[in-house]
């Protein structure tokens, strides 16, 4: 996949994500609660609390959602700096209620890690680190500075000063575990979605490719008869006009012509081909064909055919399909950049599966990241080196991410590891002498039947141009 369409996804902003009208909603739920509890407390348990400051705060919420919905559209989306300021009003408010009703005695203070969970799934780091100092400083304040609850007996709800450091502690403990574990999953989450996308670009890039290859393929085969037949039929006019030179020439231009007529429908065809009989291949032919663009690239690449032990001596035909070609075309790739002189393909089937295993000669995949590899957008430790070795490569893991997720569209299982053969091994004993690919698919995956004799072909179908 290009660097420029990394770059697109590795770029992409999270603002203007949230709508106005969510929060606001959110809010109108915060202000319902509010009241609710205001309410009971008082009315229901009796106790006493600064109700004439605490429906203020209430009804300034009230009344911030009301500009809100009033002034902007419904489709409205908050910008980075909007996303901000609309949670660190949330926050203000919350513990300017909450220092009004008991601060930290109040069970519903818990609610102040919301914002900061909220923050930590839409905006950036440093804004997110922002509202939870902010958090942190809220919490800290009412801890100190708050009007106690009063009960219907006249005492003051309190709690022993243990407890209420211990629910400091865990406030801010929950602050900082849960913005963190929110980011962490949401970078997850919005990681792979990218990579995702740049899975199907790729994939659609590649079928793009067939069918066009396939368009050509397919008019350079009906075409070749008559090609063939106006060759025939200029080679034996050439014969018969040797007293004419001037007709004798016509006629060897009309068989140069139609030859280079041939030869430029053949090499358009090489992209790839659609015809009916060629829509499954000889195992080393397609494989072959997903190696091609790397055969000329200053490393030799080496192919080793052969039946595994017990497996038949005739290679099977698998289907052309665009996610192996490019899955397969990407680890040739990836092996190509980071081996020294060679690499090597070696195929191997039974009757149960077929195997590709690509291996070169470089240092190996690192140790840090073996273990996760084929996750997208994995960062690598000697990402200065590998960018020299491969110039523009920015250390993503997006390639193997997309031909590992193609491949195992098509049915196959993927294993990473580090071969011996040039006797290297790290400090822990794990082999560094090149890097292994292995790719297994079940024949079942690619309709490979034993002994099932296949039906004609038929007509060659015309591609439908939607």
């Amino acid at each position: 996949m290009p660097n420029s369409d990394i770059q697109i996804f590795n770029e992409q902003e999270r603002s203007n994500w949230v709508r106005l009208r969510t929060l606001i909603g959110l809010r109108w739920c915060a202000v319902v609660g509010q009241a609710t509890a205001l309410l009971i407390a008082v009315q229901y348990y009796n106790l006493e609390i600064q109700l004439g400051y605490a429906v203020p705060v209430v009804t300034a919420a009230v009344i911030v959602n009301l500009i809100s919905a009033n002034t902007y559209p419904d489709n409205k989306r908050l910008s980075e700096n909007e996303a901000t300021l609309w949670l660190v009003f949330d926050l203000v408010q919350l513990g300017l209620l909450l220092s009004l009703t008991g601060g930290l005695t109040n069970p519903f203070a818990m609610l102040l890690l919301a914002p900061v969970t909220i923050a930590a799934t839409v905006l950036h780091v440093w804004n997110t680190i922002i509202l939870g100092l902010i958090a942190i400083a809220i919490t800290t304040a009412i801890s100190v500075f708050y009007f106690p609850i009063i009960d219907a007996n006249g005492l003051a709800l309190t709690l022993p000063p243990i407890f209420q450091f211990g629910f400091w502690v865990a406030l801010l403990i929950g602050l900082v575990f849960l913005a963190l574990y929110a980011r962490q999953v949401t970078n997850e989450m919005h990681t792979m979605g990218e990579a995702l996308v740049a899975t199907q670009l790729a994939l659609a890039r590649e079928q793009k490719l067939t069918d066009l290859g396939g368009v050509v393929a397919a008019a350079a085969h009906e075409l070749g008869t008559p090609l063939a037949t106006i060759k025939l039929v200029s080679s034996e006019l050439m014969q018969e006009l040797n007293e004419f030179p001037d007709l004798y020439e016509d006629a060897e231009l009309i068989r140069e012509q139609a030859e280079r007529c041939r030869v430029i429908l053949h090499s358009m065809g090489r992209a790839g081909k659609d015809d009916l009989m060629l829509r499954r291949a000889p195992f080393e032919t397609v494989i072959r064909e997903a190696a091609e663009p790397h055969m000329n690239r200053g490393k030799s690449v080496r192919f080793n055919i052969a039946p595994a032990e017990g497996g038949p001596q005739t290679q099977p035909f698998i289907p052309r399909r665009p996610e192996i070609i490019h899955g397969i075309r990407n680890l040739i790739q990836n092996a190509v950049d980071f081996a020294r002189s060679e690499v090597t393909v070696e195929l191997a089937w039974t009757l149960e599966t077929i195997d590709v295993r690509i291996s070169d000669d470089g240092r190996g995949f690192p140790q840090s990241v073996l273990s996760r590899i084929g996750d997208p957008y994995v960062r690598r430790r000697r990402l200065s080196e590998d960018g020299a070795k491969r110039p523009g490569y920015e250390g993503m893991g997006l390639g193997l991410f997309i031909a590992k997720t193609l491949l195992e569209r098509s049915g196959a299982k993927l294993n990473f590891s580090n071969s011996r053969r040039r006797g290297h091994a790290s400090w822990t004993g794990q082999a560094t002498g090149g890097a292994v690919i292995d790719v297994s698919w079940p024949n079942e995956s690619l309709g490979i039947r034993e002994n099932v004799k296949q039906d004609a072909l038929g007509e060659n179908q015309r591609f439908v141009v939607e």
